[in-house]
């Protein structure tokens, strides 16, 4: 009878503990749809300010949701999974145009995606999207933007390019610019769109390695791709614009800090003064490298290789970019991140690695310096003036500079942190412009992990915790 009563307890309990997996599974996949609502509608949200105006699209905001839930540490990658999955399930649920289906770049096969009319009249953007050699695991993606020369030509040679160079097995994005004419740029608002659709479209993708992103381009496109590798630095593993110089106002140095960076322009090419200002860019990566060689982690900070090729002019070698770049993985928790905040043609990044801007203390630039080290989060936020030094005769290009930086107030920043970041067991200190103003152990909860897989879509940047700090 004592053996039969245990036989039933044994089978209660087992029926207990699957009713309780049961229920748990079912809890699970319905916080999961709960998600995949929130991030679908906030996708729909997104697309209806990007088709009211210019200015909307301009007023980059960030989102924050009301669904919380504290968890436990050894919860924390299972619902880091949850909420990468309910964000994939809602790109693929959104209506819009898609990535094509990555085929063999040889074959050379079209597609287009259509900008909005609110950002630029009548912008097509035709590519070309295909894999090179094995189409096995993930795989790194490269951007190439082409020149200024007569549009058609330039994105076939683009595709030419692309299949010739060097970085055997990979993923080739080649778009063509919507339009021609004196001002259409790489960098202009049209085309923010189309990278962030790439990015997004693409890290929902299982092809694509997140972690070996790359953007870089000839002539105009090195133009584009040296202001993209400012801009957008947070996901590339590297940038190597080519034939290019860009005015450092344009593309500050610092964000490039944890990055690969390869320049290459002719010696000879004195166009737009582009040999001179790409001088400027290695005077200052070199400058930049001599002052912070190391960051919070002992690793270099400023890797990069800006070189002026002897004899040459506009035309030169571009075979020696890709396999230069492809050695480059980005790690996406750096400790020390250096980020100047500053408009493209009118709009600011709301978020840049780690750090997400709630209320900005300035219309203008501001300037992070964060450094993680023994769990104390050290930010220096200070705004930034310009003032040109050197000016050319010609056309008044603004060629050097001088930058006056004074304290921050009035903003509010908010930290987001796991355990690459700091140890989420021990309290974390946070000291802003010198002012202690945190200072407790953070918990891991699931309205992190949304909000900033809502601000990077990114799947190594979906945060279990995070401090906001006013200053």
């Amino acid at each position: 009878m004592r053996q039969t009563n245990h036989f039933i307890i044994a089978v209660g309990l087992l029926f207990a503990l699957s009713a309780n997996t049961h229920i748990a599974h079912a809890q699970g996949r319905n916080m999961q749809e709960k998600v995949k609502n929130y991030f679908l509608q906030t996708l729909k949200t997104k697309q209806d300010e990007e088709l009211k105006s210019k200015e909307t699209y301009q007023r980059n905001r960030p989102y924050t949701t009301s669904i919380q839930q504290v968890m436990k540490a050894n919860e924390i990658a299972k619902n880091q999974k949850m909420v990468w999955t309910a964000w994939c399930e809602a790109n693929r649920a959104l209506k819009e145009e898609k990535l094509a289906k990555p085929e063999d770049l040889r074959k050379g096969v079209k597609a287009a995606w259509h900008l909005p009319m609110t950002l630029e009249k009548e912008a097509v953007m035709p590519y070309y999207y295909g894999r090179k050699g094995s189409s096995e695991g993930k795989l790194p993606l490269f951007l190439y933007l082409h020149g200024s020369g007569p549009k058609e030509q330039e994105w076939s040679t683009g595709l030419a390019l692309g299949n010739r160079f060097k970085d055997v097995p990979s993923l080739y994005f080649i778009p063509q610019i919507p339009n021609e004419g004196d001002y259409y740029r790489w960098w202009q608002v049209a085309k923010q769109f189309a990278w962030e659709r790439l990015l997004r479209q693409a890290l929902a993708e299982d092809n694509v390695d997140a972690n070996r992103l790359y953007v870089f381009g000839i002539s105009e496109g090195g133009y584009g791709s040296q202001r993209l590798a400012s801009f957008y630095a947070d996901y590339w593993a590297a940038a190597g614009p080519m034939a290019g110089g860009e005015p450092l106002k344009n593309a500050p140095i610092e964000n490039c800090a944890n990055i690969g960076f390869s320049f290459l322009t002719g010696a000879d090419d004195t166009g737009f003064y582009r040999n001179i200002l790409t001088y400027y860019t290695q005077v200052a990566f070199d400058s930049a490298q001599l002052a912070r060689p190391m960051d919070a982690d002992k690793r270099p900070l400023f890797v990069h290789r800006i070189n002026l090729l002897p004899g040459m002019q506009h035309h030169i070698n571009y075979d020696l970019t890709t396999p230069w770049l492809k050695n480059f993985v980005r790690n996406p928790y750096p400790k020390t991140v250096l980020w100047e905040d500053y408009e493209m043609d009118g709009r600011h990044r709301s978020g840049f690695y780690n750090l997400q801007v709630i209320a900005s203390p300035t219309k203008n630039r501001t300037y992070y310096d964060m450094t993680i080290h023994d769990n104390v989060v050290r930010v220096s936020i200070r705004e930034v003036e310009y003032t040109a030094v050197e000016r050319d005769k010609q056309w008044g290009i603004e060629m050097k500079f001088n930058r006056n930086y004074t304290t921050a107030k009035g903003g509010r920043l908010r930290i987001y942190l796991n355990n690459e970041l700091v140890d989420m067991a021990k309290p974390v200190t946070v000291i802003v412009n010198g002012q202690e103003c945190y200072r407790k152990t953070v918990k891991p909860n699931l309205q992190d992990m949304i909000n900033s897989c809502t601000e990077y879509y990114d799947p190594y940047r979906v945060y279990p915790a995070s401090i906001e700090v006013s200053y």
